[in-house]
């Protein structure tokens, strides 16, 4: 009997690329998440790839990091805001397969960590708008395809 449930878009995304030898890109978010318990949310440049989507505040991980230390890293590049690794909860990930006329596309697999403590003041040091809203509230939004199924968790924990 097949199980049934909400339609979340599932059965339609591609989960796997057609040879299976795609490169893996390692990439790390956050849900800052303030008292009022809504997450920030930033615009990404509409001069990049998926430009003026909004996303989960993180970036790539480099060679000798951890997803951790390249957020303490990225959020103090990005938003100006001083964080301690042991102040991120891993929550869940995404991986979705990126398909590229340029080359065989690639995976991206980001965990999200949630963080609720920081210092200072979160601003668009790139220039990127920033949002902060309840996960309720990012649905109607332009968001990356694997951010999307993180709204649906968020929605759930928060």
């Amino acid at each position: 009997m097949p199980i049934t449930g909400p339609d979340l878009g599932c059965m339609n995304a591609p989960s796997a690329s057609p040879d299976g030898d795609a490169d893996v890109l390692l990439v790390t978010a956050v849900a800052l998440v303030d008292s009022d318990g809504r997450v920030l949310l930033g615009q990404r440049a509409a001069d990049k790839h998926m430009g003026g989507m909004w996303e989960f505040p993180g970036g790539k991980v480099h060679g000798g990091e951890t997803p951790e230390s390249a957020l303490v890293r990225e959020l103090k590049e990005e938003l100006g805001i001083d964080i301690s690794a042991s102040c991120l909860a891993p929550f869940t990930f995404a991986s979705h397969y990126y398909s590229s006329t340029e080359n065989n596309g690639f995976y991206l697999l980001m965990p999200l960590f949630i963080c609720r403590v920081w210092q200072g003041q979160v601003r668009g040091l790139e220039g990127q708008a920033l949002k902060w809203l309840r996960p309720n509230d990012m649905a109607n939004l332009e968001m990356p395809p694997a951010d999307r199924p993180l709204v649906a968790m968020l929605q759930d924990f928060l």
